[in-house]
């Protein structure tokens, strides 16, 4: 892997196939009395938040203390930020206290490459979601579970698989990298909204669009749905909730139609009623909650492979064989010693 994660297009294939079975590797410690490895001892992990989160947020500092690194969660709200200091002189801040990697949400398209590339920090900078531009722990997560349902696992991408994305994809960071991420590792997708819901130049993205959700759902490996997201919103996109919930909902008559196999995806926050019906939520073929204990697996990866995965390993239980890096090496794994072993 390259030394920050800013843009699900950033990854090739096998960068991403070694994030994903590396996750599959993490996902293990949860199953633990004590789920805790001491890979990231000593190293400081920094949640710099300019937008509230709560799962991402959550997400990223438990991933962060499972590996053992220190955790400083930064929010803008009641800080100096929110007296006038500058992203410039908060990264320097941060750089002077040791920070080893900064994870960055932001409303402003661009700012964690800003970050990454202005030489304020000298660590790792992980993108939790940018304006609308990208959300790229949140498309691993979601090929992640996509690959547990869909693929016989380890080592697998989602070649043949057929992936729609429904909603409001004029605001979606998550939907954009889930079209970067998906199809380099092989998947088809279709994006599925209301006209005035598709971004300008999406004929450009590696993706097709239609405007009729039931045409696509016979042949859907996976569907996810997308929040509508009224705070980005400057103007009506659409008529009212209930023709937007007609025309582009998923209910239990449209999820009847899916293939017997084909899961239901959602980022969240949920709009019930709206995107997506409780009986479809609350539905065994709603991975929503899956998603987010998938999202911590995933995030520890994420911060393993960028600060810890080019170290010596730690004395370890078996493992499968290593999984090969890019550039043709073995890839280092995660020791799998607890502290309880310790």
């Amino acid at each position: 892997m390259k030394r920050h994660l800013i843009s699900a297009a950033d990854l090739t294939r096998d960068d991403a196939v070694l994030i994903l079975d590396t996750a599959e590797e993490m996902a293990r410690v949860a199953d633990r009395p004590i789920k805790k490895l001491p890979t990231l001892r000593g190293r400081t992990v920094v949640n710099l938040f300019f937008e509230d989160s709560t799962r991402t947020r959550i997400s990223f500092e438990a991933a962060a203390k499972r590996l053992s690194a220190d955790v400083i969660n930064f929010s803008a709200k009641g800080s100096s930020v929110s007296k006038g200091e500058s992203l410039k002189d908060t990264a320097l801040t941060l750089e002077a206290m040791g920070a080893d990697a900064v994870v960055i949400r932001h409303g402003d398209s661009g700012a964690p490459h800003r970050l990454a590339t202005s030489g304020w920090i000298g660590g790792s900078v992980v993108n939790a979601g940018d304006g609308t531009h990208e959300h790229p722990t949140q498309a691993l997560l979601d090929a992640f579970t996509m690959r547990r349902h869909l693929t016989d696992g380890a080592g697998q991408d989602l070649s043949g698989r057929h992936i729609t994305i429904v909603g409001d994809i004029l605001h979606s960071r998550v939907a954009r990298s889930n079209v970067h991420l998906l199809t380099t590792l092989g998947a088809e997708v279709t994006l599925v909204a209301p006209p005035t819901l598709v971004p300008v130049g999406v004929e450009r993205w590696p993706c097709e669009v239609s405007y009729d959700l039931d045409a696509v759902l016979t042949k859907s490996d996976a569907v996810m749905m997308l929040r509508v997201q009224r705070e980005r919103m400057n103007a009506a996109f659409f008529p009212t909730e209930r023709e937007y919930a007609r025309r582009y909902g998923l209910d239990g008559d449209r999820m009847s139609r899916m293939p017997d196999h084909a899961i239901v995806m959602h980022p969240g926050p949920m709009n019930r009623g709206m995107e997506i019906t409780a009986e479809v939520a609350d539905s065994p073929r709603c991975t929503a909650v899956e998603q987010v204990a998938n999202g911590v697996s995933i995030r520890m990866a994420v911060l393993y492979l960028l600060l810890g995965g080019n170290e010596p390993a730690v004395t370890t239980t078996a493992h499968p064989s290593p999984a090969t890096t890019p550039d043709g090496g073995a890839a280092r794994r995660p020791s799998t010693r607890t502290e309880e072993s310790k």
